[in-house]
């Protein structure tokens, strides 16, 4: 076996056969046709947040070398290389007052956040970041490198921008940028005693809001480490976390509610250049273990909005991250040549995260089972950017009708099953 490429996630270790690191598209279409002459598994690792399923014994495809961002000012477009994360992507966009769809932590590679879709901090005012593909360059089960767009290969157009990495080897893909040079943004934190009235009057303001608006609300008990702030360390803590395009002024009437659901135990917002929108969330930047998953859900009430912050606080038995994303907008207005990315009409995503030192996983599975049968009334499905266990398990990532079709383009352009099994099939990589 052989060692994979250091990874962001360091729960679990991918012990292929053969490790590929590919400097370019060349050496990808090199791979992949030896990996079908010998009969191989193939997967793909960018920066390692989320990791494939099962590698050992086959091909693993590193594209962390293929990390290159070019810019077109005049079309509003990026071309992005297979391995670039979006902290890249950003900063280059920004110096033409432009700016990515992308998601909270800058370390996350573009390329496959966008073929999970991309739920993103600007996503009720723009949508999935899959929406705004020009094109991909993807290399194929038969070594072929193509271009797909959307009058060039539709199909697979249609389900790489939401189908994950089961069509192929994305090298490369043009994508929109959107004109947001500056924000208003941040995150407002009380103290977890307050969390059943926080999420209560968090769903209710979340009626009321405008396009503009994205936010989610989280929930976890911070370390007790040096390296965590002081403020918060060995602290439960309720936050909201706001990106809000307009004005800063119009921004404060709008979070005014907020101030006063419970004591406002740390405040961040402010208007902020757009390079800074990862202070709203600040996700760790550094490399750990850990295990999660989604809920993708139709609505929610309070009550069990709290009963899910009473299972997964404090008394929960393993630390779990709660994050729950307020949807709607243009995410449930798709374009009309919009991708695989399903659930449109979901009202909300509820996100698990817990760390594994020393936690079984088989425990974090019960909790998280606990939890998504309280809300199995909720329930549509879960969110293939959002499962974090190392690819263990696949199903209810797309409706019925959604995997059927994918299933179709499987049968067409990888008959063999190069990149793994059918879509919707469960299995356990661990």
């Amino acid at each position: 076996m052989t060692a994979a490429p250091a990874s962001f996630q360091t729960g679990f270790t991918l012990s292929p056969g053969v490790l590929v690191d590919a400097a370019d598209a060349a050496d990808v279409r090199e791979a992949v046709r030896r990996a079908a002459d010998r009969r191989l598994s193939v997967a793909v690792h960018a920066t390692g947040h989320g990791l494939p399923g099962p590698v050992e014994g086959g091909m693993l495809i590193a594209t962390h070398r293929m990390d290159g961002v070019t810019v077109d000012p005049e079309r509003h477009t990026a071309r992005v290389a297979a391995g670039t994360p979006w902290g890249r992507v950003i900063e280059a966009a920004a110096v033409h007052g432009l700016a990515p769809l992308n998601g909270s932590s800058p370390g996350v590679g573009a390329v496959s956040y966008t073929l999970g879709g991309g739920l993103g901090i600007l996503a009720r005012e723009f949508g999935y970041a899959a929406d705004h593909v020009r094109s991909l360059d993807v290399v194929t089960a038969d070594g072929v490198a193509r271009e797909v767009t959307p009058t060039g290969e539709p199909d697979l157009f249609w389900g790489l921008r939401g189908g994950g990495h089961r069509l192929g080897v994305v090298t490369g893909l043009e994508i929109g940028l959107v004109p947001v040079a500056r924000l208003y943004g941040g995150a407002v934190a009380y103290d977890g005693e307050h969390a059943a009235e926080v999420v209560r009057g968090y769903l209710e303001w979340t009626r009321t809001l405008p396009d503009t608006c994205t936010s989610s609300l989280s929930a976890m008990t911070y370390p007790d480490l040096p390296q965590v702030p002081e403020v918060v360390r060995g602290r439960y803590l309720v936050s909201v976390r706001i990106a809000y395009t307009g004005g800063a002024a119009d921004g404060e009437a709008l979070v005014a509610p907020l101030r006063t659901t419970a004591p406002v135990a740390s405040d961040s917002l402010r208007e902020m250049p757009y390079t800074e929108s990862h202070t709203i969330h600040s996700d760790p930047p550094f490399p750990h273990a850990y295990y999660g998953d989604s809920a993708v859900l139709r609505d929610l009430d309070a009550v069990a909005a709290a009963r899910v912050l009473e299972l997964t606080g404090p008394q929960a038995p393993m630390m779990t991250v709660v994050q729950l994303n307020h949807l709607g907008g243009a995410l449930a207005a798709p374009p009309a040549a919009a991708g695989a990315v399903p659930y449109r009409e979901a009202g909300f995503l509820l996100r698990l995260l817990s760390p594994l030192g020393g936690t079984d996983v088989a425990a974090v599975r019960s909790l998280y089972g606990e939890v998504t049968g309280l809300l199995a009334p909720h329930l549509m499905g879960r969110a293939l950017n959002f499962s974090f266990g190392g690819g263990d398990r696949t199903d209810g990532f797309h409706d019925p009708r959604t995997r059927e079709r994918l299933a179709g383009l499987v049968s067409r352009y990888d008959p063999a099953s190069l990149f793994g099994g059918p879509y919707g099939v469960s299995r356990d990589a661990r």
